[in-house]
């Protein structure tokens, strides 16, 4: 893996009875973020029925806001009806990975 400095940790909770179109938009995502070469790490993550995530990582800043501005975050925005609230992304400094 090369070396991270740079992430993202989005927070998601999917609207009522959007649950599972909201974890099949974060399966088929990855197809999506595969196509982008600064995007070193990334996981779609649910931590209950309607609560996912998104931790990706990358090797600099440009790659980071490359991502932000690219396939997925375009796809989130889009399909707004799958949140219950808009989605929270913060910017994260990785201070280590293996």
């Amino acid at each position: 893996m090369a070396d991270v400095k740079n992430g993202l940790f989005v927070r998601l909770e999917a609207a009522a009875g959007q649950a599972d179109a909201l974890a099949e938009f974060l399966t088929n995502a990855q197809q999506l973020v595969a196509q982008e070469p600064g995007t070193v790490v990334w996981y779609a993550i649910r931590f209950d029925q309607t609560t996912f995530g998104i931790f990706d990582a990358f090797a600099d800043e440009e790659g980071r806001e490359a991502h932000l501005n690219g396939a997925v975050a375009e796809g989130l925005a889009e399909h707004s009806e799958l949140f219950a609230d808009p989605p929270f992304i913060e910017k994260i400094d990785v201070l280590a990975s293996k």
